[in-house]
């Protein structure tokens, strides 16, 4: 087991040059430049509510839009928590976390399994929250789930404001995670009949 818990990635390509250093036993602080303010607010959401710690740069072509950036930091995010978490042995493994927003109801259950999967169902009644394409919240969670190697359940219950609606998935998101990444004292080894995860 990692005993700090912590990774760092460096991810340069052509379209984006990336920093990040996450903790999942944190104190729930960011430290967040992604150059995508609506990302970045999710992010300083989903870092609070986890209890985590992130610190992210982000370089990237939102010239163009902001597609590469956002599914490039799911992409660091993912390896960062997969790395950090190590053998995952002593850890709940599952998660589960309801979060009422407003007029919106999200949920997000997720499962440590080494197995990707990615099932959305959010239906957001605007294409954009400002500047931002609502389309990339699911390219953002499928990267993160794919390269996390995690099974993550997103459901938006019901909203009709989508920045409501989104931002009850990254808090969710982070509180699930968070229980999820937790050592119950009960659990000896892995948290599976296979003998790893």
């Amino acid at each position: 087991m990692n005993e700090q818990r912590q990774a760092i990635i460096d991810r340069k390509t052509n379209e984006t040059d990336i920093s990040l250093s996450f903790n999942v036993d944190g104190n729930g602080d960011a430290d967040l430049n992604t150059g995508v303010p609506f990302l970045t607010h999710m992010l300083d959401l989903f870092t609070k509510h986890g209890h985590f710690d992130l610190n992210l740069k982000a370089d990237g072509d939102t010239e163009i839009d902001d597609h590469h950036t956002t599914e490039d930091i799911g992409i660091c995010l993912g390896q960062a928590l997969r790395e950090a978490l190590g053998d995952k042995k002593g850890i709940k493994r599952y998660g589960n976390a309801f979060v009422p927003m407003d007029e919106a109801l999200a949920q997000v259950v997720v499962d440590l399994s080494n197995r990707p999967h990615l099932e959305f169902r959010a239906e957001f009644p605007s294409g954009r929250v400002g500047s931002f394409d609502t389309e990339l919240v699911h390219e953002f969670l499928w990267k993160l789930a794919l390269e996390a190697r995690i099974n993550l359940h997103v459901i938006v219950h019901y909203g009709h404001n989508t920045h409501h609606m989104i931002e009850g998935v990254f808090k969710a998101l982070g509180r699930a995670l968070d229980e999820a990444t937790q050592i119950d004292p009960r659990v000896k080894g892995v948290p599976s009949t296979k003998g790893m995860l």
